[in-house]
């Protein structure tokens, strides 16, 4: 079953919300640590 628009820009809305907050880390360690969240976070979605 696919998504309605308005689910596709939540989600949208999730993951840029989440790069904006990388992007704002200065501790490299935990910027590093929280893209790697990300993406896993990305490729359990696509697997579902």
């Amino acid at each position: 079953m696919g998504q309605t628009d308005s689910q596709f820009k939540a989600f949208i809305r999730f993951v840029l919300d989440a790069l904006r907050e990388v992007n704002e880390e200065t501790d490299t360690e935990k910027r590093d640590a929280k893209m790697a969240k990300i993406l896993d976070n990305l490729q359990k979605t696509l697997e579902d």
